[in-house]
């Protein structure tokens, strides 16, 4: 089976990663035309739109941690993930707004996941969006140089790769994928945490909710979501608010994060 046919049974949702939550290097294969549907959903259908770049902008190399950003909760961004064949899996690069735009409603409706797919020499392109960070702030460690897309009209960083084993993995919720990104996610005290439980008591704490299959799903709904999740047999949804500061530190491991059937997305916990 060519690798064009194999990928486009990818054309399902895929794990969010979130930002900075990610680093990765660019990948390339031949080039196929998608319908728009096929991609991950965006809240408006796709229209026409200038193609990306030719071309990735740099900036010097750093190997240190970066400063990282804060105030981040509630706020909006999109992603656009690049997606090659890699075995009898994928491997997805990530280009995210977050840091630089809160992805503008009109400019992410007008992206073409088929054009964006054919001017960077993959056979699939997703748009992810859009979303909104349910973290408080990020640190980041970034390895060689900085690379920088614009797709249609929304600038764009790398920020990860998220490896895919297999089919079933990029259909189903509640199966967690593997995300090289070399981040720190911190949640305040104070803050209202939203949290996965599997059957075999491993915790996964949402860092971003989606409004790619509810338009109208609002913060305010996430402490409620327990009642509207198909959970899998023994999972249990629950949120608490924090008495101190929590940490998902994936700076020196990966991440492994999953998506509910909303498609909110969500990181192993490692603190404590």
């Amino acid at each position: 089976m060519s690798s064009r046919l194999s990928l486009a049974r990818f054309a399902v949702p895929l794990i969010a990663v979130g930002l900075v939550g990610c680093s990765g290097s660019d990948s390339s294969s031949a080039p196929t035309t998608l319908p728009a549907t096929s991609a991950v959903p965006s809240t408006a259908a796709p229209t026409t739109a200038a193609p990306t770049t030719a071309a990735p902008t740099t900036a010097a190399p750093t190997t240190s941690t970066l400063p990282g950003l804060t105030d981040l909760r509630g706020g909006r961004y999109c992603e656009v993930l690049l997606l090659t064949p890699d075995g009898d899996g994928a491997q997805a690069t990530v280009f995210g707004s977050q840091g630089l735009n809160e992805c503008p409603a009109e400019q992410f409706a007008a992206l073409d996941a088929a054009a964006i797919a054919a001017e960077n020499k993959v056979p699939i392109a997703f748009l992810n969006g859009p979303r909104y960070w349910t973290i408080d702030s990020v640190r980041k460690r970034r390895e060689g140089e900085r690379i920088q897309k614009t797709f249609g009209s929304i600038e764009m960083n790398q920020l990860a790769t998220v490896k895919i084993a297999s089919r079933a993995d990029a259909v189903l919720p509640y199966v967690a994928s593997t995300v090289s990104r070399s981040a720190i996610f911190t949640f305040d005290a104070g803050s209202e945490i939203y949290e996965l439980t599997d059957a075999a008591g491993a915790k996964y704490v949402m860092q971003s909710w989606s409004q790619q299959i509810d338009p109208a799903l609002s913060e305010a709904d996430l402490a409620g979501l327990g009642s509207r999740l198909a959970l899998p047999a023994g999972w249990t949804f629950s949120s608490r608010t924090l008495t101190e500061p929590m940490q998902v530190d994936t700076l020196d491991e990966p991440a492994h994060v999953l998506q509910d059937d909303l498609r909110n997305s969500y990181s192993l916990e490692t603190d404590g």
